[in-house]
């Protein structure tokens, strides 16, 4: 039995059963997690992979689900189609993956999308073409909690959880402008995190955990378990993606962006929060949270999220 297989068979449908066909269409992965759990650092692994590129986060398949379903309904008499393109090219995140919004239009329109699949399919085959790749995936931690949408939208997406100690996410997330403010609200939101996606992935055809201190402590049997479940070569240029970071990211600097509190957050703030992974993976870093989180906060966490640590196999005083 692969290791693969193993683990599959940890959170299997609970009917047994496969949910549907991806109609023989090649695999997708869909890199999802909570925030600041290493996601990003995942993403540009895969990236490097000679076939396979990934934007960044789009968040707006969710959205346009959405729409499409309000426009198909009679009282609404809408093009679904139209209502995609408006939920995609009016996202706040769309001048993210540099593309030009007519063009996509475009060809949307003409490729007479019978399904809202399609017209997603539309957007990653884009992007694919611009960086020059026959295959696209996608990384954008929030679907974790949309595990379910994504499915029914591309039958053929195979999930990969990427899992973090969450004493790390809270120490790294509370800083930032987006996520909770205080132990006690990073405790809840991680467990709510694990527990959400475990029981969405009860649905799912293909779903996977990653420790995040497993690939950056060994990542090439983490890559090779990863590239088995989307059924893709492995290839050492993904163990050596650091090596190429700078030119990748030069060709998606992210304009500003508001925050949920309604500040401005420059592009160089955005960038920020990438500036260690110009460099191979540090395992050192993985513990920080001892060192660097007060023992209060610590006892704090360990309190709500105690259990769940366990579970995933981290140290518990």
């Amino acid at each position: 039995m692969s290791r693969l297989a193993a683990i599959r068979r940890i959170l299997p449908r609970a009917d047994g059963r496969r949910r549907s066909s991806d109609e023989g269409r090649v695999p997708v992965p869909f890199v999802v997690g909570a925030p600041r759990s290493g996601t990003t650092l995942l993403r540009l692994m895969l990236d490097a992979h000679p076939d396979l590129t990934i934007p960044p986060e789009t968040y707006f398949i969710t959205k346009a689900a959405k729409f499409w379903k309000q426009a198909k309904r009679p009282r609404h008499a809408r093009d679904p189609v139209e209502a995609f393109l408006e939920a995609v090219t009016e996202h706040k995140r769309w001048p993210d993956f540099h593309l030009d919004a007519e063009a996509f239009r475009t060809r949307v329109r003409e490729a007479h999308p019978g399904n809202l699949g399609d017209c997603v399919r539309a957007f990653y085959e884009m992007y694919a073409e611009k960086i020059g790749k026959p295959r696209w995936g996608d990384k954008t931690p929030f679907y974790v909690r949309k595990m379910e949408v994504i499915h029914e939208v591309l039958p053929e997406a195979r999930f990969i959880h990427i899992v973090r100690d969450g004493r790390a996410v809270a120490l790294s997330i509370m800083d930032l402008w987006f996520g909770p403010d205080t132990i006690t609200e990073a405790a809840e939101f991680w467990v709510a995190r694990i527990d959400e996606a475990r029981e969405k992935a009860k649905a799912l055809d293909y779903y996977i955990e990653v420790r995040y201190e497993d690939l950056v402590a060994d990542p090439e049997p983490q890559l090779r378990l990863i590239c088995e479940l989307i059924e893709l070569p492995f290839d050492e240029r993904m163990l050596t993606y650091y090596e190429h970071i700078d030119e990748r990211i030069a060709m998606e600097i992210p304009p500003e962006e508001i925050a949920p509190d309604g500040r401005v957050v420059a592009t160089e703030e955005r960038l920020k929060i990438m500036e260690n992974l110009s460099r191979p993976p540090d395992p050192t870093r993985s513990d920080r949270w001892r060192h660097d989180m007060p023992a209060d906060d610590q006892r704090k966490f360990e309190a709500i999220a105690g259990s769940r640590l366990r579970e995933l196999g981290y140290p518990v005083a």
